[in-house]
């Protein structure tokens, strides 16, 4: 029943995520002052953890110069440690939060540059478990004999004090909740999905429920800054990564090395208008899947002749399965109704390597009454197990999302009115991803971000990439970050997918690697296919 959105790397198993749409908020940051030649890196070889650790306020000294205890762990190479921080920064000696940390260190000594710290996105997706299983190796063999590969997992995610809310059984009857009510009984029973999904967070993880924001993130991310030996930070966050690191420069503009932030968020928006935003996001995706699917004739299962008629023909599939589910056999009594089919579609859209998959899946659903392929694209994008055990990512994802931004809607009224908008962005989508953006309502803590601009004057150039198709991050959203961003420069990827570094194309790569490797800047407004 989250419709989120969930970034995916199929090519190269690589997943980036952006979840706000059942779930709402975050900010982020643009900018317009171009700079050109060369940005500062971490500078690591004459900044000690001891001399950074002084130049943090007296409260916070014993965070910025503790030393962390490094073990292996996982795949050879890689270094697991633990990092103490505040659970308030505005109260420090209330109490601690361990962070859970890896890196691989630089495969080269000499031209070391220091620490290249990552974030896949989400807000839940975890940077460790993404660190080890691509970033470490996926990523180009010059920026990672240069860097040592750092990630940390957020406060609230994965390894990192992580927010529960519902057990497996809980999750199952919440993911497959019709978002799409026909009369006040449906209503009532989404508004009580709402309230029991809050009521469960709130009763599994209050203690850190208040201080999960992208804020708090940010700061625990300068602390390890320091505690690496860094007297700049050097990072690429993917999707909601952006936001995090862009909040990063406007907390601390002066300690900004060289950031990449790759499929990015416009932290202006409300939390109506960027779930808005988003759903046409994917309404742009599926016409590039349709106008594909269409092409290849017979092979498409939606039988259409044009992408228009596609996207009729699907709704009306979601439509009825909204009537009467498919029983998947082996699955212990699940069925594919209208919410899990819709997620199923939806995960594939952020790849184009996923969409032979969805195909498949379609023309099982659609054709042969077997809906078990777009209940694996759903509980993928769920990050359910085989055993129906879920992870923490769609928890942390709501937690973040509703202390980050006011909800998008205050009560089912409201989202009556605005259907109509999202079904203009959507034909397909919108009405689901409406009410999918009712959650945040019914959260147990009020909100404590705002939409803003974010500039972050003074900062050393930023570069800020945006996808002309992205499905999760509109690529409007990337360039109103590098308009407000006040060293922002904007790299343009005309394509598909979600996300632009590491796809394929050649012209982004360099241009990311030369920012990386030697801090050339390119020129604001490249374009690349």
């Amino acid at each position: 029943m989250d419709i989120s959105s969930r970034g995916r790397r199929g090519r190269r198993s690589r997943r980036t995520r952006h979840l706000p749409l059942r779930t709402c908020g975050i900010l982020l940051v643009t900018a317009g002052l171009l700079i050109s030649g060369c940005s500062s890196g971490s500078s690591p070889a004459d900044a000690s953890p001891a001399a950074l650790a002084r130049s943090a306020p007296a409260e916070l000294a014993p965070y910025y110069g503790q030393k962390l205890s490094w073990r292996d762990c996982g795949a050879p190479g890689f270094q697991c440690a633990s990092m103490k921080v505040p659970l308030d920064y505005a109260k420090p000696a209330a109490g601690d939060i361990q962070l859970a940390v890896s890196r691989k260190q630089a495969t080269k000594k000499k031209g070391r540059l220091g620490s290249l710290l990552v974030n896949p996105g989400g807000p839940g997706g975890s940077a460790v478990g993404y660190l080890q299983s691509y970033a470490a190796l996926g990523y180009p063999a010059e920026v990672r004999a240069r860097y040592d590969m750092v990630a940390v997992d957020p406060r609230g995610v994965a390894r990192s004090e992580p927010v529960t809310c519902l057990d497996g059984k809980q999750m199952d009857a919440y993911t497959q909740t019709d978002v799409t009510p026909d009369d006040r009984r449906e209503t009532d029973a989404l508004r009580t999905s709402f309230q029991t999904f809050a009521s469960g967070c709130k009763e599994r993880s209050a203690k850190v429920l208040p201080h999960v924001s992208t804020v708090e993130a940010a700061r625990d991310m300068d602390v390890l800054r320091a505690v690496l030996g860094d007297d700049k930070l050097s990072y690429v966050g993917a999707s909601y990564g952006t936001f995090l690191g862009a909040t990063y420069a406007e907390l601390y503009p002066e300690r900004v090395g060289r950031l990449v932030l790759d499929g990015a968020m416009d932290p202006s928006l409300p939390a109506r208008r960027m779930n808005r935003d988003q759903t046409a996001g994917f309404e742009t995706a599926f016409r590039s899947f349709a106008k594909d699917c269409v092409a290849r004739g017979e092979d498409c299962p939606l039988g259409a002749e044009s992408p228009e008629d596609a996207g009729k023909r699907l709704k009306a599939f979601f439509g009825g399965l909204d009537r009467q589910p498919l029983a998947i056999g082996a699955s212990g009594g699940r069925q594919l109704g209208e919410a899990l089919a819709t997620t199923g579609v939806i995960a594939a859209m952020y790849d184009e390597a996923g969409w032979p998959q969805l195909r498949d899946a379609l023309t099982s659903a659609m054709k042969n009454k077997d809906g078990a392929g777009l209940l694996a694209l759903s509980d993928g994008y769920y990050e359910r197990d085989g055993d129906g055990k879920y992870a923490n990512l769609m928890f942390a994802n709501v937690a973040v999302n509703c202390l980050d931004l006011p909800p998008a809607f205050a009560d089912p009224s409201e989202v009556e009115k605005g259907v109509a908008a999202f079904e203009k962005a959507s034909p397909v989508f919108g009405e689901g991803l409406a009410w999918s953006s009712l959650n945040c309502a019914y959260w147990p803590v009020r909100a404590t971000g705002k939409p803003h601009r974010i500039e972050a004057k003074g900062a050393a150039p930023i570069l800020v990439a945006g996808t002309t198709r992205d499905p999760a991050t509109p690529y409007r959203w990337a360039r109103a970050l590098a308009s407000q961003l006040s060293s922002g420069r904007l790299l343009t990827y005309e394509g598909d997918g979600h996300t632009a570094y590491g796809r394929g194309s050649e012209c982004v790569d360099s241009t990311i690697n030369a920012y990386l490797l030697k801090g050339t800047v390119p020129e604001d407004g490249k374009r690349c296919s």
